[in-house]
């Protein structure tokens, strides 16, 4: 997954064609130690973990309903925020940053083009510090992003969209392709797909109205921007993890979700904000790497 698209989109991710008019999400991740791979792909003995805490939100500001209840127009505000911090022992001092802060503000706009069609649209600014003194936050820490993606109806279950997506990460806007595909099944057994530029998925069985188990696969991560030496740096850290994830229902919108699993690897490593730099690929670059960990996760969410 590319990190740099990521972050542009998480909100637009939360947004897309939602059930519900907001949302609001607590979670807390634990990734488990690990052997440490350094830049010259050598295996330590050094071993790491991390711990994420997490807050994602989408507000609706005005939203219109079809005959369905089905919200079909809305405006909303998009919150981000996101805080990582790492127990690294005696890597700590090559390592990079002991904890990572990433906070994101959006406008969204979703609306009808004709029946086969819609129009997602998304504009904001995210700060993205390897601390929280606020009396420290540059022009540096701040970037812009946003998008256009014009979503396919197929069917039912399948949305397919395309669309330019724009991020200020080199100081200058820069624009990518967004990619969007959303599939789902219906009934007992559940399947989702999800895929904008990264991948979640997730595949069981409804119980009951109350109770439901599903096998889950997603990326995440975070990222810092830096200055150090007159050079613009930005530290990224990606993972990806897999596991048994039961979610209850607690009423009026309520539910709690928990994951047990494995983080199957993360990276963690500083590149240059350069065009050059996050675009050359060189087989003989190898990035700092974590090996295979435990992972857990717990979620408090509220659909309204």
């Amino acid at each position: 997954m590319n990190m740099i698209l990521r972050l542009s989109l998480i909100t637009l991710l939360s947004v897309v064609l939602a059930k519900t008019y907001g949302q609001v999400e607590l979670r807390t991740e634990l990734i488990g130690s690990s052997r440490y791979t350094n830049g010259s792909n050598i295996k330590t003995t050094d071993k790491g973990s991390a711990k994420v805490f997490s807050l994602n939100a989408k507000i609706p500001l005005s939203v219109e309903v079809d005959e369905n209840q089905k919200p079909v127009k809305v405006w909303g505000l998009g919150v981000a925020a996101e805080y990582t911090t790492f127990s690294n022992g005696k890597i700590a001092d090559v390592f990079g940053p002991d904890k990572i802060v990433n906070a994101n503000l959006s406008l969204y706009h979703l609306r009808p083009m004709s029946e086969k069609w819609s129009i997602l649209a998304t504009l904001g600014v995210g700060v993205y510090t390897s601390h929280t003194d606020l009396s420290k936050v540059g022009f540096h820490n701040l970037m812009a992003n946003g998008g256009v993606i014009f979503v396919r109806h197929i069917k039912n279950n399948l949305d397919v969209g395309l669309g330019p997506v724009i991020n200020t990460l080199l100081g200058y806007p820069m624009v990518f392709p967004g990619v969007y595909v959303k599939w789902k099944t219906n009934g007992d057994y559940e399947v989702n797909v999800s895929m904008f530029n990264g991948l979640e998925a997730s595949a069981g069985k409804r119980f009951s109205e109350q109770f439901k188990l599903d096998m889950v696969a997603a990326f995440n991560g975070s990222m810092a921007l830096e200055t150090k030496n007159n050079k613009k740096l930005m530290f990224t850290h990606q993972y990806f993890y897999t596991g048994l994830q039961p979610e209850i229902n607690l009423g009026e919108g309520w539910s709690i979700s928990a994951i047990a699993g494995l983080a199957a690897g993360r990276t963690a490593y500083y590149q240059e904000r350069t065009l050059k730099s996050i675009f050359k690929s060189d087989d003989n670059v190898h990035h700092p790497h974590f090996g295979a960990a435990p992972y857990g996760s717990l979620s408090l969410k509220l659909d309204f």
